[in-house]
């Protein structure tokens, strides 16, 4: 089969409200159109409703950086996935290693996200990847497995299907050391092996 490139923008917590509108304005503008590649970009959740605006005649699509498992309820601060599809999101990043990291994200609340994104439409971008400290003691593959495994937990066949996987290895993130290709492509293959 045939994959096709996907290319996802996680604009993190950076931007205001008319930095993000300048910053989608250019994308649509030098990205042009083209039908080989998907697009999306995740900005802050305040901007999403002004970037759907922006990017709607585009190819580009909108994404969210997380979301919450529950529908609505007393959940301060979080977001629920019909939330996200009444401002046009079509992606979601879920497990992302800073909200494993600093806000204890486990593989059952990826699950979770997982779950409750498909069942409602959502294509969720799943974040896997070990540390630099598990890289070391060869741990990678474990950690990796766990971690997807974890997250297709009762997820169908046609589901998983639905889903797109981020290798991102948390040892190259802001510490200025770069995986290279070939470790990539080798955690990659691991993955495809897995599911």
């Amino acid at each position: 089969m045939q994959r096709k490139t996907f290319i996802a923008g996680n604009w993190k917590m950076n931007t205001t409200l008319d930095k993000a509108v300048d910053l989608a304005k250019g994308l649509v503008t030098s990205i042009g159109s083209f039908d080989n590649v998907d697009m999306a970009i995740c900005p802050p959740y305040i901007v999403l409703s002004a970037i759907s605006e922006v990017i709607k005649s585009s190819n580009i699509k909108l994404g969210a950086q997380d979301v919450h498992w529950e529908k609505q309820g007393a959940y301060t601060g979080k977001i629920c996935c019909d939330m996200l599809k009444s401002v046009g999101v079509e992606y979601i990043i879920i497990g992302h290693s800073e909200q494993r990291t600093y806000f204890h994200e486990t593989d059952d609340t990826v699950n979770k996200k997982v779950t409750a994104a498909l069942d409602n439409d959502l294509l969720p971008i799943i974040c896997i990847g070990e540390t630099l400290e598990e890289r070391n003691s060869g741990k990678m593959q474990s950690v990796v497995e766990t971690q997807t495994r974890g997250a297709f937990s009762d997820i169908t066949k046609d589901n998983a299907l639905k889903c797109t996987i981020a290798y991102e290895p948390v040892w190259a993130i802001g510490t200025g050391v770069t995986a290279t290709p070939q470790q990539a492509n080798e955690a990659h293959i691991f993955v495809r092996q897995i599911i």
